[in-house]
């Protein structure tokens, strides 16, 4: 049985769905697919290292930020396909 590795920044937004949008451990365990465990470890470790305020903020921007480029990049090879498409069409 292989054992899963997640990133941080998978574990501080899973954490933050228990802690900060009131989701229920299991709740969030078996929409992630991250054992109960896991999630109560994560939120020990990260509990007491991550504080409300602006890191929080800072770590959401990030996020966002890199959302918003990897969208962006989608977007742009879609139009480029519709177009390859469109001319194949004609």
């Amino acid at each position: 049985m292989s054992r899963a590795s997640f990133s941080d920044e998978f574990k501080r937004d899973a954490v933050a769905q228990i802690a900060t949008r009131g989701y229920s451990v299991a709740e969030v365990s078996k929409r992630l697919g991250v054992s109960a465990h896991s999630l109560y470890e994560w939120k020990r470790k990260l509990g007491t290292a991550q504080g409300p305020g602006e890191d929080d903020k800072d770590v959401e921007i990030r996020r966002l930020k890199r959302e918003l480029v990897r969208v962006t990049e989608e977007r742009d090879i879609l139009k480029k396909a519709t177009a390859y498409f469109a001319r194949d069409a004609k």
